[in-house]
């Protein structure tokens, strides 16, 4: 009967604490962390105003490339392309970690656009951090928007541009 008892108390120890400790310590082991996606939208600066306005447009079609260089030597370790939707937005898979020695950044390539097809300078290129290791759950990482210049500006854009004045007192 001493047997039974003491075979009997040391499962329930074992289900009891052993186990779930167990579980605890091999959480992470083998478990694959996946790539990224970097999302972000391209624009068409319809006012020439350097920026997003109400009257800017997004571009469908336009090509996107996330590119990661190495900071010491800034030789190239890896380049991923994607073009963007209907929205204007890209959703581009980026494979593996790619952590604090590396600046990667979501980059301009290409607009379909004939009249809106220059690159407007200052938003040609976005940075993204892409690593695990910086408090961000989410395997998503979003970058600012990039944006071509259009050829000519939209009319009604002068008044629009009006309305970011400020006015000294």
């Amino acid at each position: 009967m001493a047997k039974h008892l003491f075979s009997t108390v040391a499962v329930v120890f074992a289900v009891a604490c052993v186990l779930p400790a167990l579980a605890i310590a091999t959480r992470d082991v083998g478990v694959v962390k996946l790539g990224f996606v970097v999302q972000g939208r391209v624009f068409c600066d319809t006012c020439r105003a350097g920026f997003e306005t109400p009257a800017s447009t997004y571009i469908q079609g336009a090509r996107v490339r996330v590119e990661c260089r190495s900071e010491v030597t800034g030789a190239k370790t890896c380049s991923f392309e994607g073009t963007t939707d209907h929205t204007g937005t890209y959703n581009i898979l980026v494979a593996d970690e790619h952590d604090d020695h590396e600046i990667c950044e979501s980059l301009l390539v290409s607009s379909p656009e004939s009249g809106c097809n220059t690159v407007l300078q200052g938003r040609e290129r976005a940075p993204v951090f892409l690593s695990h290791n910086n408090g961000i759950a989410s395997g998503t990482r979003f970058a600012n928007s990039l944006g071509f210049l259009k050829d000519t500006s939209l009319p009604g854009c002068s008044e629009l541009l009006k309305s970011y004045e400020q006015y000294e007192d």
